[in-house]
């Protein structure tokens, strides 16, 4: 792996460490990395087995807040997975035509109306969206990031105030309810069902917000991702037989060819919810700076580019 170290005691060149290798802390340290900062992650767990690894990868606002901050993230993040789908095999991007069942655009922010193509159509609201192979994505990532001179290393990080660099920004997503502590990061249990793609190109989804309960259908490389749920509070990691099951009857009633689809495997994460994204800066007691970009619940991928854009700034404001 381009940039990987399993293990080290310090990384005294590293001038800015991020805390976490998911989506948001693999693109934080790309953004910052390329405007020429000596850059590390540090992360309990390789960015595979991380909740943006499972997560379905379609753009789209989804359980994040606040909405006006959101719009702009979402929107400069769409930017880019557009420049980025030109290059699917490379970046793991590319864009798909789907369906959202029972949205309508009224019922949206202003962010909405500079979406490219949204319409709201009999079923619900049409678009052509980013969708990402996030295992593909993620790698992406950290080969970008190893090209700009970045490292990640495997390493647990239990005192943000005990972390070596003059910056450290804290992309740690559901560990930030620890490791800040931070009691407002609560969990939103996803899980889902990886089957044999049997045609399906366009995606399609169907949330009900007064039900755990979701229907999604996300067309990926190889596969198809149905999903889903979001049970909030619910920590297990653990794929429940009756709720896959339940899984492929919704999606299955949506497109009737996914009942004989071979099941690949099941997979479950739990989405960083909190009642705002925390994107702040603040000095540590002995002056150095501590950049919280965390809490985007469902919208990791959504907001990656422009909640990174903005950590970048705040962690160097003079240069911005």
């Amino acid at each position: 792996m381009p940039g990987y170290r399993p293990d080290v005691d310090s990384e005294p060149s590293a001038e800015v460490i991020v805390v976490g290798s998911g989506v948001a802390g693999l693109t934080t340290a790309v953004v910052l990395a390329e405007s020429g900062r000596r850059v590390g992650v540090w992360a309990r767990e390789p960015a595979g087995r991380t909740t943006s690894a499972v997560a379905g990868g379609l753009w789209w606002p989804y359980r994040i807040e606040p909405e006006p901050l959101v719009g702009g993230w979402a929107l400069e993040s769409l930017a880019v997975y557009g420049e980025l789908a030109a290059r699917p095999e490379e970046t793991g991007v590319r864009m798909a035509d789907g369906v959202h069942r029972g949205t309508r655009l009224d019922g949206l922010g202003a962010w909405a109306g500079r979406v490219p193509g949204l319409r709201d159509v009999a079923e619900g609201l049409a678009a052509r969206l980013p969708v990402v192979d996030m295992p593909a994505h993620l790698a992406w990532l950290r080969e970008r990031l190893a090209a700009a001179g970045g490292t990640v290393t495997r390493r647990e990080v239990a005192d943000l105030t005990a972390v070596p660099a003059a910056v450290v920004v804290n992309c740690s997503g559901i560990g930030a309810r620890s490791l800040v502590p931070d009691p407002g990061v609560r969990p939103v249990r996803g899980q889902l069902v990886v089957v044999e793609n049997p045609g399906i190109t366009t995606w399609f989804t169907s949330v009900d917000h007064s039900s755990s309960a979701s229907t999604y259908v996300i067309p990926q490389p190889g596969r198809l991702l149905l999903g889903g749920t979001a049970e909030e509070d619910d920590w297990s990691l653990e794929p429940d037989p009756d709720t896959a099951a339940a899984i492929l009857a919704r999606c299955a009633a949506v497109r009737p060819e996914i009942a004989g689809a071979r099941v690949l495997g099941h997979r479950v994460g739990l989405r960083p919810a909190r009642d705002a994204v925390r994107l702040e800066r603040r000095l540590l007691p002995d002056g150095r700076v501590l950049v919280h970009n965390y809490g985007h619940g469902g919208a990791g991928v959504t907001v990656a580019w422009g909640c990174a854009r903005e950590a970048a700034e705040l962690a160097f404001p003079a240069a911005a």
